[in-house]
C-alpha cells in the first residue's frame, strides 16, 4: 500500500512495556511510512510492574509515534471505559491499527464493537486477522513464529513491514541519549566489551545469581581484557554485583542508572549480551548485538527468541513447555535450572569465535 497522506490522526492499539514495544518496531516503521502525515497516538496500559518500563520510555523522541493514552489493562470499570471512549472520541482517530497479542475471536469483537460503537473509529486494521491470528509452528525448525513476524502479518493489507530487515528495529537513539551511554562507560575504555542483564521480573525467569556467576568467571577468564557493563532495574542492582563478584577485569554496575534508550545505546557498543528471556535481550537485538541467552520454556520456543540469525538462545524443551507461568513452584524452573554454566559458555564460544 503506497503512503497515505489524506489521513491525520492514527490510533495504534498495542499492550505491553519494553519487550513488547520493541518487537513491535518493524509494525510501528510500517504504520510511519504508510501513514507519514499524521499524528499517530499509542494507546496502552500502565506499567504492571516496577521494572517494566513504558512505551514512552523505549519508543522516546523516535517520532514513531508522537502521544500516548494509557488505561489499565483489564479494567472493567464503567468510569474508566467512559473516560477513555471520551478521550478517544476528543481524538477523533480516522483509522486505528491494532496489534494486540493473539486473542480469543470473542475477545477481538468486544473491543471492535468498543472502538467502532463508544469511540465512533471508522476504519480498523489488523483486528480480522488478530481474530484468526493463531501460534504457528515451523515443522523444519520446531520453533513458533515470532510476535514480531506475527504482527506485521497483522497489518499486511499497510504492506510489508520486514521484519527481518534491520533497518525496521531502529529505535532511533539521539545523540543525548549516545553520549550519555559513552560517558557510563567511560571507565571500561578502551576495553572490548560485554553486557550482562541478569535481571527479571519473574520467578520463572530467573536463571539464578550462581549460575550467573559462574558463568561470568569463566567469561572473564576465556576472554580476558574485556570490560563487563551491568544493565537493570535499580531492583537488580544487588543481585547484579553478586553475580559479577568474580569478573576479574573493568566493571560498572548500570542497573537503575540509565533509560531503555541510553540501555541500548549501550548494548549497540558491546560484543554480545547475555541474559534471561527479558526486554534487555530484545533491545540488544535491535541494536544488532548478539544475544547468548538463558530461556526458560514458560513459553513456546521462538515466539519471544531474540530476532537475527547471530543469536544462541538455550530452550531445554522439558515436557511442561508452554505453561506460560509467572512463577514455578511444582517444576522448580527444570526447564531454565537445567541449563548449565558450560553450555553458555560454549554457546557464548560460538558467537564470538574460538579464536577470540
Amino acid at each position: 500500500m503506497p503512503a497515505d497522506s489524506s489521513l491525520s490522526r492514527v490510533l495504534i492499539y498495542r499492550l505491553g512495556s519494553l519487550g513488547d514495544t520493541t518487537v513491535a518496531l518493524p509494525s510501528l516503521h510500517l504504520v510511519e511510512r504508510t501513514f507519514p502525515g499524521a499524528q499517530r497516538i499509542l494507546l496502552t496500559n500502565y506499567p504492571v510492574h516496577a521494572k517494566a518500563p513504558a512505551s514512552a520510555a523505549v519508543l522516546g523522541d523516535s517520532g514513531l509515534v508522537h502521544g500516548y493514552m494509557r488505561y489499565s489493562v483489564g479494567t472493567r470499570n464503567p468510569l474508566e471505559l467512559l473516560r477513555l471512549a471520551f478521550e478517544i472520541r476528543r481524538f477523533r482517530p480516522q483509522i486505528l491499527v491494532y496489534l494486540m497479542p493473539v486473542r480469543s475471536a470473542r475477545q477481538v469483537r468486544r473491543d471492535l464493537s468498543f472502538f467502532r460503537l463508544a469511540c465512533g473509529i471508522p476504519r480498523i486494521v489488523g483486528a480480522s486477522a488478530a481474530s484468526e491470528s493463531r501460534r504457528l509452528l515451523d515443522p523444519v525448525t520446531g520453533r513458533f513464529q515470532p510476535e514480531s513476524h506475527r504482527l506485521a502479518e497483522l497489518l499486511g493489507s499497510l504492506g510489508d513491514a520486514a521484519p527481518d530487515e534491520t533497518c525496521n528495529w531502529n529505535l532511533r537513539l539521539t545523540k543525548d541519549e549516545c553520549r550519555r551511554a559513552s560517558a557510563a562507560l567511560a571507565p571500561l575504555a578502551p576495553s572490548p566489551l560485554f553486557v550482562c542483564g541478569p535481571g527479571t521480573k519473574m520467578q520463572a525467569k530467573d536463571w539464578g545469581t550462581e549460575n550467573w556467576r559462574s558463568l561470568l568467571e569463566q567469561l572473564c577468564a576465556r576472554f580476558p581484557g574485556h570490560g563487563l557493563a551491568l544493565i537493570g532495574a535499580a531492583e537488580d542492582r544487588a543481585s547484579a554485583a553478586q553475580a559479577a563478584a568474580g569478573w576479574r577485569g573493568p566493571r560498572v554496575n548500570l542497573c537503575g542508572e540509565l533509560t531503555p534508550r541510553e540501555t541500548a545505546a549501550v548494548l549497540k557498543r558491546a560484543r554480545l549480551f547475555l541474559g534471561p528471556d527479558s526486554g534487555p535481550m530484545h533491545l540488544a537485538a535491535a541494536v544488532a548485538t548478539p544475544c547468548v541467552i538463558a530461556f526458560s520454556a514458560r513459553g513456546l520456543p521462538g515466539v519471544w527468541f531474540p530476532v537475527g540469525a547471530r543469536h544462541q538462545v538455550l530452550y531445554h524443551q522439558t515436557s511442561c513447555f508452554g505453561c506460560n507461568l509467572e512463577t514455578c513452584t511444582i517444576e522448580q524452573r527444570r526447564c531454565l535450572l537445567s541449563i548449565t554454566p558450560a553450555e553458555m559458555l560454549a554457546a557464548c564460544e560460538r558467537v564470538l569465535g574460538a579464536g577470540t
